[in-house]
C-alpha cells in the first residue's frame, strides 16, 4: 500500500505492507481525506504542531472497514466510516486527557494512506446519503463550526453572526446558522465568493478589501448593536477586529491562527462591552453524532472546492496554501 509521511518538513511517499488490526482496532481502507490548515502546520514543523518524521499526517478521512479486530464490538465489515479528530474525548467538557490521541497531529499518525488501522474509539459510522468524499470534510471543520454555531452558541433564532472567510470551518457555520435560523453577515475578499455565500443562504455579504470601513458597515447591518457572535478564523490581533463587531455581552469565537497564535487584545474593549472570547477546540463524539444527525434531517452536503487524487496529494496541499479556496479541499483514493 501506498501512504504519506513527513520527513524534514516534506512530505513523502513510500510503499509499505497492509497492516492488521489489533484485537480493539478496526482496519479502514481510506477513500477519501479531507484537508485543514492544522495539516500545514502539522507538515512544515510549525510550533507545537511539530511532530516526528515519519508521522503519517492528516485527520480527516473516511473509507471502509475491511477487517476488525476480536475484540471489537460496535463496528464490523463493511461499515463506512469516518475518523474521529478527538477519539478519546467521547463525552463531557474538555479535559487534557481527552485531548490525547488526536489523529495527524504531533503525537499521534493521521490517514493520509490507502489502508490505516484505527482504534475502534477512532472512527464513526455515518448517514448513507454522504458520499466518501463528503464525509472525509465533516471529522475537523464540520465539527468545529458546529461546536461554534450551536452546542457553545447562546444565540436564539434572529440573533446575527458574522462569518470571517470561506474556508471550511466558515462554509459549515454558514450551513448550521442557516439551520439555525440566525441572520448572517458573511465577509471575504473576493466577490466571486462572496457571490456562492449568497447563493448558499447568507443574508449579507462584504467584501472587507473593498469595504475600508467595513467594521462600520456590520454595525449598520445591525442597527448600531454589533452581532451577537463572531467566528474569528483569523486569530492573532484580528480579535480587535472582531470585538468591534460585536454588541454588548457578546462572544467571539476563536477557532483559526492564520494570522499567528499570539497577539495584542483590547482588554479594555473586552470589559467595556462584557465580552466573552471562547476558543473551541473541535468538538466530542457525542457532539459528532448530534452533528450528524443534524446534517441527516437537513440532508445538508459539504462545500466542496476541489477534489485530487491520490497521486496529486503535494498539489493539493500546495492550493491549500494558497488560501484560495471556497469550502473544503479534498484527496480520493
Amino acid at each position: 500500500m501506498k501512504r504519506f509521511k513527513i520527513l524534514n518538513g516534506k512530505l513523502l511517499a513510500e510503499e509499505i505492507a497492509i497492516p492488521s488490526p489489533g484485537d480493539n482496532e478496526v482496519l479502514v481502507k481510506i477513500n477519501a481525506v479531507s484537508l485543514n490548515f492544522r495539516d500545514l502546520l502539522v507538515t512544515e514543523g510549525i510550533g507545537a504542531w511539530k511532530p516526528l518524521d515519519n508521522r503519517i499526517p492528516v485527520s480527516d478521512g473516511a473509507g471502509e472497514i475491511v477487517d476488525a479486530g476480536k475484540m471489537v464490538k460496535g463496528l464490523r465489515q463493511g461499515d463506512r466510516v469516518t475518523t474521529l479528530f478527538c477519539p478519546n474525548w467521547v463525552h463531557g467538557r474538555l479535559t487534557a486527557e481527552k485531548l490525547k490521541g488526536t489523529l495527524g497531529g504531533a503525537m499521534h499518525d493521521g490517514v493520509l494512506a490507502e489502508f490505516v488501522v484505527l482504534p475502534e474509539n477512532a472512527v464513526c459510522k455515518f448517514p448513507g446519503y454522504l458520499s466518501y468524499i463528503e464525509a472525509a470534510t465533516l471529522p475537523c471543520a464540520a465539527l468545529t463550526a458546529w461546536n461554534a454555531v450551536a452546542e457553545k452558541s447562546t444565540l436564539i433564532t434572529g440573533d446575527s453572526i458574522l462569518l470571517i472567510g470561506t474556508g471550511g470551518v466558515s462554509c459549515f457555520a454558514l450551513q448550521f446558522s442557516i439551520m439555525a435560523g440566525y441572520n448572517i453577515i458573511h465577509t471575504s475578499g473576493s466577490n466571486e465568493k462572496l457571490a456562492t455565500v449568497k447563493q448558499l443562504g447568507a443574508h449579507h455579504t462584504i467584501n472587507y478589501k473593498e469595504e475600508k470601513n467595513w467594521i462600520e458597515t456590520v454595525m449598520e447591518l445591525t442597527n448600531g448593536e454589533g452581532v451577537s457572535q463572531v467566528l474569528d478564523v483569523i486569530g492573532g490581533s484580528h480579535i480587535n477586529q472582531s470585538l468591534k463587531c460585536l454588541k454588548y455581552e457578546g462572544v467571539v469565537s476563536m477557532i483559526g491562527v492564520m494570522n499567528g497564535v499570539s497577539g495584542e487584545i483590547d482588554t479594555g474593549m473586552v470589559m467595556n462591552k462584557a465580552a466573552r472570547i471562547q476558543g473551541v477546540e473541535v468538538g466530542s463524539t457525542e457532539m459528532y453524532k448530534r452533528m450528524l444527525h443534524a446534517m441527516e434531517v437537513h440532508k445538508m452536503q459539504p462545500v466542496i472546492n476541489q477534489v485530487f487524487s491520490f497521486d496529486e496529494t503535494l498539489d493539493a496541499f500546495a492550493y491549500l496554501k494558497t488560501g484560495n479556496h471556497l469550502g473544503k479541499i479534498c484527496i480520493r483514493f
